[in-house]
């Protein structure tokens, strides 16, 4: 039981203390981190989440704290009043902002005890993560988890700045919404007051955002809790945090400006690294056809090559059979990768197999020759043409993907992501931005035999596109952009469609009839028709961001109070079953349970 907190004001937070606060009286409180009795002489490592400073309880202290300082434990909760001394010489700690000073301790408040932790309190926890979650408010208190969330919090006072200095306005949008199912699953509430009907939690504050342009709040920004029910990665919680703007009267360089702008001040003031602008652009066939991937990490070389034309006139069933469905063939070149063994080969192959690709094809080139499952099946002017193409010389691995267009560009994206960490390459610079532009606005859906968006319904079509939409819709390109660093997309946005007669025929083209958009979008169009101006936007995704700049593998380290990989909550036991007076509440009935066959 802990002592009453009563005549203590905490002086100084434990990190605050320095050389020059040598012969001052200090108050300082937090937890017992480690204690070290040698007898007559007792040391305690106090920590806040500010950092550690050392308590020393020698003879001269009083008796009583002399007494209640042999009997702490960790994570005990104290508070000490002591003069602040030099550590005896030799004794500094450079290892801590504190070491070269401790606290001589004259009284102890032992304000709480501890039982002992599931887990060490220490940067080098070994306990699994499914622990840590479950006494997740112990987790936090690691020295590292706090630097990581003192990163977050600069994060948004520095966006914030930033943003009010560029003349942007923070307003809240609402959390319960109505559900327009033209994306992931949506979080839905049941309402107490009208039977049968539902509001659903915002994937984004998507419309609304466009709403406030539409008002004349000509650029609006918000740090934004949003809800998607979906399946989940290392890289994906049920509920994330993102940096959502809008602006009006801009293009999409106005707008990938001002990000530019946010990330160098970012970068700077946290990381201490200063960010050359502007940022790299790439088209979306330029990312595809270079990196395979429409997210390309541009800190490592190692780039795709098309082989089609090499391989138009090939006997090679592989790919003649490709080429006849007007599919390529895409390869790349490992610099002296031939000595890869044939368990590594298959893992690869695997790999493509997995991201859709019917196989891999693997070709080392050797002094005397190809050593290749397809060797036996080209000429040696088809050889001599493919390793001219693909720069190859002896030693060298070529592996070549066969498949429609978007499959071999994909698969061998893949590979050659795990190529990179097979390889333990060294990036040729820490951070790699880069902006991705002119993605295609629909892609067909062959399960449900119609054109569904690529970014939203809302995304607006490059100008000159315009005449496609009726004629060939699939070659229509959006004016949206996506931010992407080191491989990850951050951020994505675009130039949304500002007048109602283009947004109706977009709705058309997805399959929306007139009265299902009227009913999913009416308050929308009906805005459209009161003078909309020019505008777009882009939501950064702040959990992503933190955990790029923390240097953490998880997103769920980056957020408090995170999910699993079930959308669960390990410590507070959510999603939980409800009292059925609270069911009743809401008119709803569960589906009865199937019994046990027995």
């Amino acid at each position: 039981m802990g002592e009453p907190f009563v005549d203590l004001k905490r002086s100084h937070v434990c990190n605050d203390l320095r050389a020059e606060d040598i012969g001052s009286d200090v108050t300082v409180m937090g937890w017992v981190h480690g204690r070290r009795d040698l007898g007559g002489l007792i040391f305690v490592d106090l920590r806040d989440r500010t950092g550690i400073v050392q308590v020393a309880f020698t003879p001269d202290a009083d008796a009583a704290a002399l007494e209640k300082a042999h009997m702490l434990r960790s994570e005990y909760v104290i508070a000490v009043r002591g003069r602040v001394r030099p550590r005896p010489e030799g004794m500094a700690n450079r290892s801590v902002a504190t070491g070269q000073i401790e606290v001589e301790a004259r009284e102890l408040v032992v304000l709480n005890e501890a039982e002992t932790p599931p887990f060490e309190i220490d940067d080098n926890v070994s306990a699994s993560e499914t622990l840590r979650l479950k006494y997740r408010y112990l987790d936090l208190r690691r020295p590292a988890m706090q630097k990581t969330f003192i990163i977050r919090h600069r994060m948004y006072q520095i966006i914030r700045s930033c943003l009010v200095e560029n003349g942007f306005m923070e307003v809240e949008t609402p959390m319960l919404t109505k559900s327009t199912p033209e994306g992931a699953r949506d979080y839905l509430v049941p309402s107490r007051v009208e039977q049968g009907r539902f509001y659903a939690l915002p994937q984004s504050p998507q419309l609304f955002k466009q709403l406030l342009m539409i008002s004349g709040f000509d650029r609006y920004f918000q740090i934004v809790k949003c809800f998607r029910d979906e399946d989940l990665r290392a890289d994906r919680q049920p509920e994330f945090t993102q940096v959502d703007l809008e602006l009006s009267f801009v293009r999409e360089e106005d707008i990938q400006a001002i990000l530019e702008q946010l990330m160098q001040r970012l970068f700077k003031e946290i990381l201490g690294v200063e960010l050359s602008l502007p940022f790299q652009r790439l088209t979306y066939h330029e990312a595809m056809d270079r990196f395979g991937l429409d997210a390309p990490d541009m800190r490592f070389g190692l780039e795709l090559r098309d082989i089609t034309s090499a391989v138009r006139d090939s006997a090679f069933k592989v790919f003649s059979g490709t080429l006849a469905k007007g599919g390529s063939v895409k390869a790349l070149n490992v610099k002296d990768g031939a000595s890869f063994s044939r368990k590594e080969l298959d893992e690869l192959g695997e790999v493509a197999r997995v991201h859709g690709a019917a196989g891999l094809l693997w070709v080392k080139i050797k002094p005397e020759g190809w050593q290749s499952p397809a060797a036996k099946f080209m000429g040696d002017a088809e050889k001599a043409e493919i390793e001219r193409v693909m720069d190859a010389a002896p030693g060298d691995l070529l592996l070549i993907v066969s498949d429609s267009y978007t499959t071999a560009c994909n698969a061998l994206g893949r590979v050659r992501l795990d190529i990179i960490r097979r390889l333990s390459l060294e990036p040729e610079r820490a951070y790699g931005f880069v902006w991705v532009t002119d993605f295609p606005l629909l892609e067909y859906d062959e399960q449900e035999k119609r054109f569904m968006a690529v970014h939203h319904p809302f995304t607006a079509p490059q100008d000159e596109d315009m005449k496609l939409l009726d004629s060939d819709p699939a070659r229509v390109r959006a004016r949206a952009y996506d931010l992407v660093l080191n491989g990850s997309e951050i951020g994505g946005g675009s130039i949304r469609i500002h007048q109602p007669d283009v947004q109706e025929k977009m709705f058309g083209l997805l399959g929306i009839e007139a009265d299902e958009a009227r009913e999913k979008f009416g308050f929308l169009l009906d805005a459209l028709r009161f003078g909309a101006p020019p505008h777009g936007g882009l939501a950064l995704g702040l959990d992503r961001m933190v955990m790029l700049m923390s240097g953490q593998d998880s997103i769920r380290d980056v957020i408090a109070f995170p999910k699993t990989l079930k959308a669960a909550c390990l410590m507070s036991q959510a999603p939980n079953k409800v009292d059925p007076q609270q069911l009743n509440q809401l008119h709803i009935r569960l589906k009865e349970e199937p019994a046990d066959n027995q």
